[in-house]
């Protein structure tokens, strides 16, 4: 029977089999052979009782995300809040290089529209002219909700981003009664607090699963040549056979038409200026 695991607590793991969720324990062999088992592993199993079963098989995989940690994901949703806690185009656009460089082309999903003020429209103005998908919604309203539903329908997709921006509350408000625990802003810290203690695919009405992750604020940069960060920002792609150069990054060398564009408006000022720290980021790791 074929399945994908949505859960791993305590040594075993819960594979949706059709409807029908069976515990199971993985062979020996198999976990020698082919290493740990992810949540989104689609495996072979052999019933063994009442709801209990054996994996005797992980097929190959797809993808493979490490933070957070699930296989076969094809669908990222990067959320942030626009307040409480404040957004970070930096960190967001760390979120986007991590998804492109699992192979997940990522949508945006700004949350807490309910709080929407000029500030922070203003991270929104960023993402214009990029290619990403770019939600706002509200978890506590409702609004926009239908719109992350069409874009969740039939994918496994996992939504990312920091503790406290409501990524549980997204899937409570998008699965009535799943009643995840939810966690408050810490006011002192200004961010949230984890809530999620592991990973778990949850389905949702209409067709598809989602993954409900533990929360995290920082996020170091996969492995990655200094050749390839440019390729993660898509509006880059347009300008670039512009450039003087074959081989641009986009950082010192003349006749850049992708730093030009950024001086006539065409590319976010912000988002050129994380590229830079992320690219130096990139460089300096090599000289280590």
């Amino acid at each position: 029977m074929d399945g994908i695991i949505v859960k791993a607590v305590g040594g075993f793991y819960f594979v949706l089999v059709g409807e029908t969720v069976l515990k199971c324990a993985i062979r020996g062999k198999i976990r020698r052979r082919l290493g740990q088992a992810m949540v989104g592993d689609m495996v072979d199993v052999r019933p063994a009782g009442d709801d209990e079963g054996v994996v005797e098989e992980i097929l190959p995989r797809r993808t493979k995300l490490t933070r957070p940690p699930v296989a076969n994901v094809d669908r990222a949703v990067v959320v942030f809040a626009f307040k409480r806690p404040e957004p970070s185009a930096a960190l967001l656009d760390r979120f986007l290089v991590q998804a492109h460089a699992a192979g997940i082309t990522p949508a945006i999903c700004f949350n807490k529209h309910d709080l929407l003020d000029n500030t922070g429209a203003d991270i929104c103005t960023h993402y214009e002219n990029t290619g990403y998908q770019v939600l706002q919604i509200s978890a506590k309203t409702g609004f926009g909700l239908e719109e992350l539903a069409g874009l969740l329908k039939n994918h496994v997709s996992v939504l990312a981003g920091p503790s406290g921006v409501g990524k549980s509350s997204l899937l409570n408000a998008l699965r009535p009664g799943l009643k995840l625990q939810t966690g408050a802003i810490s006011h002192k810290l200004r961010r949230g607090k984890h809530t999620t203690r592991h990973v778990e695919l949850i389905p949702i009405p209409g067709g598809g699963l989602v993954a409900d992750t533990p929360g995290f604020s920082s996020l170091n940069l996969p492995p990655l040549g200094r050749e390839e960060l440019g390729g993660f920002y898509p509006e880059f792609g347009k300008f670039t056979p512009q450039c003087r150069f074959s081989g641009c990054l986009h950082y010192r060398e003349p006749g850049c038409a992708v730093k030009e564009a950024m001086r006539q408006g065409f590319i976010s000022g912000r988002r050129y200026q994380n590229y830079v720290m992320m690219l130096e980021e990139v460089i300096e790791s090599k000289r280590r």
